[in-house]
């Protein structure tokens, strides 16, 4: 029996719009992973190294994209709201996802609804690191020059809301000292004028501030974690050196939009962690004083759970606020 062309070609179209659609494997266009800080901080700079090896690994480009302001929560958001389809990733940090949530009276996403997360990349304990020409050389004796100049001595932090800001308050209540807040548009800028001399001291990023510590242009005081680095074993805390019970630490994490398919978000994490325990990643950060990490995305989930909730406690206790 002969079949008429038009019934026969109707028939194949009907098939092939049966058949369900071949997705591209993922990836299949290039990435875009959102620094919600200003460039040359420790965010940066670690999402600069991680992009260019997860590129390699890809086969695909993974381009850093720059979303600084209001303590990083402006770039979190945007992340927040983007396609759940593995192409937008976050570099989070304590800020964006520990410390905003409380310190704003307003936010744009949910740190925990609006985010899947990947991977802990790094814990860095923060340092205390001070001018030269600032003559103090321990904790106790920048609580006795403060003390002695109350209102007068003040620190940079990478802006309001940003963790550095908040040793800074959490220092000066623990100390009993008025320290004036010098907020700058991220850490880079702030650290500038710091090694300039035109503000005397700041807490920030090991990552950061060794390099100029050990160069001469920066005095390191003290460790803000609550035990000694074993990258940094000679450096003092600040909790044994004069302010007992004192820690502050900042993290950084990948995270991807609520609704990301978890394959994507295996392979991304399967990737990433690999990426951090390479011998010269390795190297280079912990050089830094950058104590690298890598975990699963459960464990990280329950890791950003718990971080929220302690800087909930230190930013009531604090009694800081960003209206």
């Amino acid at each position: 029996m002969r079949v008429h062309p038009i019934l026969c070609g109707t028939a194949v179209l009907l098939c092939a719009t049966a058949l369900p659609a071949v997705s591209q494997p993922y990836p299949a266009k290039p990435v875009r992973f959102v620094v919600p800080f200003a460039p040359g901080g420790p965010t940066d700079i670690l999402a600069r190294s991680i992009a260019q090896k997860l590129g390699e690994a890809f086969g695909v480009s993974v381009v850093v994209d720059i979303r600084s302001g209001a303590g990083g929560t402006i770039g979190t958001e945007l992340v927040a709201k983007s396609p759940p389809d593995g192409y937008t990733l976050l570099m989070g940090a304590t800020s964006t996802h520990s410390i905003g949530p409380s310190l704003y009276a307003r936010i744009g996403y949910d740190p925990i609804k609006d985010f899947a997360p990947v991977t802990l990349v790094a814990n860095t304990p923060s340092l205390l690191a001070v001018h030269p020409a600032l003559p103090v050389r321990s904790v106790k004796d920048l609580i006795a020059l403060a003390k002695s100049r109350p209102g007068q001595l003040s620190y940079a932090s990478a802006g309001n809301g940003s963790n550095n800001h908040l040793a800074g308050v959490l220092f000066s209540k623990m100390a009993g000292v008025n320290m004036v807040h010098i907020p700058y548009k991220g850490s880079g800028q702030a650290l500038v004028d710091v090694i300039a001399g035109q503000v005397p001291l700041m807490f920030n990023n090991t990552a950061s501030v060794m390099p100029f510590v050990k160069s001469g242009k920066l005095r390191a005081i003290a460790l803000a974690s609550a035990a000694r680095s074993p990258l940094l074993p000679e450096l003092p805390t600040i909790a044994e050196t004069g302010l007992p019970g004192f820690e502050v630490r900042s993290w950084h994490g990948v995270f991807v939009p609520a609704g990301t398919p978890r394959e994507i978000t295996a392979r991304l994490n399967a990737e990433i962690v690999k990426i951090l325990r390479l011998p010269d990643v390795k190297e280079r950060f912990n050089a830094q004083g950058v104590e690298l990490a890598g975990s699963s995305p459960e464990e990280f989930a329950a890791f950003v759970r718990k971080e929220l909730a302690k800087w909930a406690r230190l930013v009531k206790e604090s009694g800081a606020r960003i209206d």
